[in-house]
């Protein structure tokens, strides 16, 4: 889609070369790449090739995210991979909360991404249920982002539009039917107290997706935003060992078989 006003400082996409193991690393609904700058540093110190590209409609005006579908996003989402797959022979999805969605569509959609992560991965929003099938008001105000730990400034809109809602909405209801054919190694975060997504949602998730290797790690420290939280290098540490773990088995597989 074209965007009518110009990217907020700091909520720039960000490409971070490293290794041939990449992330594509995908923020939420309303928030932008700046949400999940920290574990993409984390990660690239450790040696990852990392990208997380910004979704339309974010990171600029509420006026182009009203004009944004799901399907602009993952086509966002899609076009990073493909970035990454030209400069690596591994690569992981990661993605927060909506990114969580739409990693797992990532995942469905290429079956040869190596593994899987997601935080707070969101299949429903109860705070918005109400709103399902409404026409009016255009637009909604915002309320602060759901972070635990205090001082933390997330680059996010203060009001969210009707019609970006209905998308996201559409975008949980149909990401259930895709869950079971997940085979990715998969590693799922959820925050024991989420105030915008159910703990419930990643747990529905990690029971239906196919996969034989998967794991939950349950956050005690951190709200939805939990890569601004205090759990944020929790995250980065549990998420290394997993890449490292799936990697050096995928590569004693390509021994095996060449």
């Amino acid at each position: 889609m074209k965007e009518l006003y110009p990217v907020l400082d700091g909520a720039e996409s960000f490409f971070i070369e490293g290794s041939k193991v990449g992330i594509i690393l995908s923020h939420g609904f309303m928030g932008t790449p700046q949400s999940v700058r920290y574990l993409g540093a984390k990660l690239s110190e450790l040696g990852y090739t990392v990208f997380a590209p910004r979704l339309a409609g974010h990171g600029t005006h509420p006026h182009d995210l009203e004009n944004a579908t799901y399907g602009d996003w993952m086509s966002d989402l899609e076009a990073g991979y493909q970035y990454l797959k030209e400069r690596c022979s591994t690569i992981f999805v990661m993605g927060q909360s909506m990114g969580g969605a739409l990693a797992l569509w990532l995942a469905n959609k290429y079956p040869t991404i190596n593994g899987v992560i997601t935080i707070n991965a969101a299949l429903s929003i109860p705070d918005y249920e109400y709103l399902v099938g409404k026409t009016s008001p255009r637009f909604l105000p915002e309320g602060s982002p759901d972070i635990r730990l205090k001082g933390v400034q997330e680059i996010t809109y203060d009001k969210v539009p009707l019609r970006a809602i209905h998308e996201i909405q559409a975008l949980m209801t149909k990401t259930p039917t895709i869950i079971p054919t997940i085979t990715q190694p998969i590693l799922c975060f959820k925050s024991i107290v989420d105030h915008v997504v159910p703990p419930s949602n990643t747990e529905y998730t990690v029971e239906h997706v196919s996969s034989i290797q998967k794991e939950v790690v349950t956050l005690y420290h951190s709200y939805h935003v939990a890569s601004m939280d205090h759990d944020k290098d929790e995250i980065i540490k549990k998420a290394h060992a997993f890449i490292q773990k799936v990697s050096a088995k995928s590569t004693t597989q390509q021994m095996v078989f060449s």
